[in-house]
């Protein structure tokens, strides 16, 4: 596949992916997550489905929409410019949190959910403090936190987590949306979400491990489980053909 990159659109104030044809599957990265991170989706989902990521302004937006409220609207916003009804959303770790929050706003037009790594009970965050902004070492070595196998942090991702957390304005914004999303707890919340809703997990996922994972499932009724052995916080990288097979066999059944 040519590089993401030349698949960039824009329409107003926003920069998405949009490949395929058929049912949409909205896509939302994490705080650190790159498009790329979703290579594998695309390739594998294209054929049958629509896939479109929207570029969160996550790092870009002013401080006041910092956060997962602000998030959310922005992904109403372009729901409602796109004029997108009854699509799949799926989200790893932050955007995972984002997609929960949309649905429990009251946005009633998503077919399924899927959260991979997910925030909104607990998370190990490694934005919540920067003591050691500019240290190439300690960023490398919390990158290899996000994997099974540290091997998978590769230099482009590390020196991309590096050149944002070595900007001031951009850490103090990782910093907000973490402690945003400590506040965002959803725990009360989640009986609401009566809509097909899937977890694909890590089982060696120690930013949010298995055990939040178990906790989504007890809170979410009729949710599936799936837990993907050897495998860290971003199983759709990490574990692409595992992580692709229990997507769609999923979907399959909606």
């Amino acid at each position: 596949m040519p590089n993401i990159d030349t698949f960039i659109k824009e329409e107003g104030k926003f920069k998405f992916i949009e490949v395929g044809e058929g049912e949409t599957i909205i896509i939302l990265h994490g705080l650190f997550g790159t498009l790329s991170n979703f290579d594998h989706q695309i390739n594998h989902f294209k054929n049958k489905y629509k896939i479109i990521i929207p570029i969160l302004p996550l790092l870009e937006t002013d401080i006041f929409n910092t956060t997962i409220n602000g998030m959310s609207n922005y992904l109403e916003d372009f729901v409602n410019l796109k004029k997108i009804e009854n699509f799949h959303l799926l989200g790893n770790s932050l955007g995972g949190h984002i997609a929960l929050n949309y649905f429990l706003k009251g946005n009633n037009n998503i077919k399924s959910l899927t959260l991979t790594g997910s925030s909104g009970l607990y998370e190990n965050s490694m934005g919540a403090s920067f003591p050691k902004r500019g240290d190439y070492e300690y960023i490398k070595q919390k990158a290899e936190l996000t994997f099974y196998d540290p091997k998978n942090a590769t230099k482009e991702i590390v020196d991309e987590v590096f050149e944002i957390t070595s900007n001031r304005i951009k850490a103090l914004k990782i910093i907000s949306l973490a402690k945003s999303a400590i506040r965002n707890n959803l725990a009360d919340e989640l009986y609401k979400i009566n809509i097909p809703t899937i977890l694909i997990w890590g089982k060696n996922d120690i930013i949010t491990p298995p055990e939040v994972a178990e906790e989504f499932h007890k809170l979410i009724k009729n949710s599936q489980l799936n837990f993907i052995d050897q495998c860290g916080h971003a199983p759709m990288l990490e574990c692409p053909m595992e992580f692709n097979e229990i997507l769609e066999n999923f979907l399959k059944k909606i």
